[in-house]
This record gives structure tokens, sequence and C-alpha cells, in this order.
């Protein structure tokens, strides 16, 4: 037995499911090492309460207004998402008695359509065809008509990446003495900022690099700043690089994660793993981390991981 494994049991008692959120799983991919002397790891936010990293971000949302007192009881609450921070505030909601109305691409999967009216949500659709951006457009003219609702806004809220810097990237360097390189998914910014700042502050040398879909293609969970919105919370200048990826690539290395490591994730990290392998290989040795977001039962439905790649229409905005 490697006694430099750190091999902690999943589990521990808390007082509210809510209590449960991080403290995820480091998991080392050893099929996809391109030599010797270069690690990969995923941190498996699958492994937070609702199943993805977005646990993270809208427990310190809504604690954070809660702190700063911009929300009272009972009031409501409003979000653009993809589908993860809905589903993950509708939890948390349900738990705080906070009524959610959130803003979602009526082309989702769905399964994050049923878990959201499972938890209490309830759903207005944007245009599937203009992806998280048409969701932002219609929470902010929404949020501008009606001065009632309270709208966390993860896109611009500080408390999104701080959720990271204080515990993802804390989680990341109790586990590891040197991060050669983080990788993370361009979508609104927390995951990358968060991580990034915390990991440049123990190591100035360690690379973050962001995954980012290239403009017009839909990978779920991620954005293009091509497209013309760039969220408040990105600090361009934090970022050493960004790599594009295909849609097809995210599909391609999604089945991959789970054919030769057994990993059953989300598209996105997919995406993320691909950037991850690339950074690798200008590696000469190190550690290099990704982010992988969530699990995949919110795509089954999709086909993904039992249809071949020839029979998906990856280009479709209803593909997903």
């Amino acid at each position: 037995m490697d006694l430099g494994l750190q091999n902690r049991p999943c589990g521990g008692r808390y007082g509210d499911i809510v209590e449960a959120i991080g403290n995820t799983p480091l998991v080392e991919l050893k099929c996809f090492s391109p030599k010797p002397g270069v690690r990969i790891y995923a941190k498996l936010e699958s492994y937070n309460p609702t199943g993805s990293v977005k646990d993270r971000v809208a427990k310190a949302l809504i604690e954070s207004a809660e702190e700063q007192g911009l929300i009272a009881p009972g009031q409501t609450i409003l979000e653009p998402t993809s589908g993860n921070t809905g589903i993950s505030l509708a939890m948390i909601c349900q738990r705080k008695g906070y009524p959610l109305k959130v803003v979602m691409p009526d082309n989702v999967t769905q399964e994050r359509t049923q878990l959201l009216k499972m938890y209490g949500a309830e759903i207005v659709y944007s245009p599937g065809e203009q992806g998280s951006n048409g969701a932002v457009a219609l929470a902010l003219e929404m949020a501008e008509r009606d001065a009632s609702y309270y709208m966390p806004y993860q896109y611009g809220n500080e408390a999104n990446p701080r959720a990271h810097y204080e515990g993802t990237a804390v989680e990341i360097l109790e586990e590891l003495d040197d991060v050669a390189a983080f990788v993370g998914g361009l979508g609104t910014g927390g995951t990358l900022m968060g991580n990034g700042r915390r990991l440049k502050e123990e190591n100035p040398d360690t690379l973050v690099v962001a995954a980012e879909p290239l403009q017009g293609e839909l990978v779920q969970g991620l954005r293009s700043l091509e497209d013309g919105y760039i969220p408040p919370i990105i600090d361009l200048a934090l970022l050493d690089r960004k790599i594009f990826v295909s849609n097809e690539d995210a599909v391609i290395w999604t089945k991959r994660l789970l054919e030769e490591e057994g990993l059953f994730l989300g598209v996105s990290s997919g995406a993320i793993a691909r950037i991850a392998v690339r950074v690798a290989e200008d590696l000469d040795e190190g550690n290099v981390v990704f982010v992988a977001p969530d699990d995949g039962w919110k795509y089954l439905s999709s086909g993904v991981y039992t249809k071949p790649l020839d029979e998906l229409d990856l280009d479709s905005a209803s593909f997903w």
C-alpha cells in the first residue's frame, strides 16, 4: 500500500444536507497521463449533494445574501441557469424557505427540468438557440420589471469565485504539494477565478487554463467569450491560456472518461478533460488538476453514453 496516498472515506456527520457540500474526491486519471512524470487529477464535483460543483456556488450565493441582509424570509429568488446552478439553488432554497424562479434555455435535457420541479422551482424558458446568454438576458429583463425578486446573479457575484477560493482550491492544496496547471471550463468564470487566484498565491508559476467552446458550438455548461458576453467576475489577466474545444471532442472525451477511467460524468467534463490532457502533453513533470463539474445522470436522455458518435446530431440546438 502506498502510504503517500491520502485515502479518506466519504462521509462524516452533518446537521443538514447543505452542510455536506464540498470535500469532494480528487482522483488520478492514470490512463490519460502522457508521460511518467506528469499526473492528471480530476476533482469530482458530482459527489456534492445534487451532483454538481454548483452546490458550492449556490450555498455561497444564498449565505452571502443572508449575511448582507439582501434577502428577506419568503422572498422569491430569480436566477438564470443552464441547469446545475438552478438545481443547486432549488435544493438550498427549499431547505431555507425561499421560493425560486429560474430562467433556463428550452432545449435542456428533461432530467434537469424534472429535478428543478422535484425541488419545487418554477421554470421560465428562454430560446434554446440563444444558449445561456439568452437566459441571462431574459432574467435581467424580469428583474428590472419586478423589484421584488432577488437575483444572486452568479455571473457578477463575487461569492461565486469565493466559494472556490475558500473551498475547492483549499481542498486541492490539502491533497497535493504542488499544482503545475489547473484547468477549468469557461462558464460563469467562478471556478477558474477562485481556484486560479488561490493556487497562484501558493505558487505563482501554476498555469491557469480555460477550456472554451468554439464560437457557435453549444457545449453544455460552458460558454464562448466570442459570443459577446463576458461575465463581470472574469479577470482575463488571471488566465495563462484559453484553449478551444469542440462539441464533438467534448462528447468523445466524455465517452473516454467512462470507458477508460470508469467515470460517469457530464459532457463539460469531457471538454475540460480534453484540454487538461493537451496541457499535460506540454509539461515534463508535475500535477495537472481539472474540475469535473457534474455527473452524467442529467444527460442520459441525450444519448451521449449509448449512441455511436455518428448518430448524434451535435450541431442541433435540440441535441441537449
